[in-house]
């Protein structure tokens, strides 16, 4: 079990879609490659677990450059989302209905490019060091769609199995000026669309994001009458030694000859063979 208490594993049933929201999301070429900066600790710890940890969006605050507003609808829009209900229910607004969406959501983070930014701003915990982790975009798309077909996965809230209501797409965020920019316009915007929008602060990120959701009305009832809460982090089920030898993981970058050596030998306990490169 994830210490956060909610997981994804392969099991059984599912609900979620895999990618409803491709058609408006922007994806990178064939073969693009993307990086992940990590603490050396977290990537071990990741590697004996099995997983890749998302983050969910209105939690982004335990680092020091974190976005506050990530996944937010911007500044211009709230005032305009804030003045259209439901029917049934004329105080709950579309602006309370793309909060809640946004405390559902889920986001693991990747960047286009190998840059200084990031691993300035990155893998700062830990005490062994930070590793790049480079993914080739297109199987690691494959492997977590593969995790989640129908029959495959199941949500894990603690020990018990529950259905599967966790969609998954992909898409290269998009930076605005998040104080002027406005979505609302002649129609509501897809909640969605807040997901993949981010102040222009931080577009030196060049972030490619993949995220989980599930829809932002109404509440999700476990089989003891209690209500399915949603904790900061969600822990997806990845096999990184098979992540490997499927070429979805095409090697590490560390940032000294020691670390590097260091960090093979731990690989072997796991009998994982990855190219383990000096970060140039």
């Amino acid at each position: 079990m994830s210490e956060s208490g909610l997981s994804i594993k392969q099991a059984t049933s599912i609900d979620g879609s895999i990618e409803p929201h491709a058609p408006i999301l922007q994806m990178p070429p064939l073969g693009q490659l993307v990086y992940k900066v990590t603490s050396i600790d977290n990537l071990l710890r990741s590697i004996s677990e099995m997983y890749l940890h998302f983050n969910r969006l209105d939690a982004y605050s335990d680092f020091e450059k974190a976005d506050l507003h990530d996944g937010e609808q911007t500044h211009q829009d709230k005032p305009i989302n804030s003045q259209v209900n439901f029917e049934k229910n004329p105080e709950f607004t579309v602006a309370h209905y793309y909060n809640q969406f946004r405390s559902r959501a889920y986001a693991c983070c990747f960047s286009l490019e190998n840059s200084p930014n990031l691993w300035k701003n990155y893998g700062a915990q830990g005490v062994k060091g930070k590793v790049g982790i480079e993914f080739d975009f297109f199987k690691l798309r494959s492997y977590l769609n593969t995790t989640l077909q129908s029959n495959s996965a199941a949500l894990m809230v603690g020990d018990v199995i529950c259905k599967q209501i966790f969609s998954i797409n992909y898409g290269i965020v998009k930076y605005v000026d998040w104080y002027q920019h406005r979505e609302a316009l002649e129609v509501l915007p897809n909640p969605i669309t807040y997901v993949y929008l981010k102040d222009q602060k931080y577009s030196d990120e060049k972030e490619l994001r993949i995220y989980l959701s599930t829809i932002g009305i109404g509440h999700f009832g476990m089989k003891d009458g209690s209500i399915m809460e949603f904790p900061k982090g969600l822990m997806f089920t990845f096999d990184f030694r098979q992540a490997i030898e499927q070429g979805v993981i095409t090697r590490l970058l560390v940032e000294s000859s020691e670390e590097a050596q260091s960090l093979s030998l731990e690989l072997n306990k796991h009998h994982m063979k990855v190219i383990v490169a000096q970060q140039i």
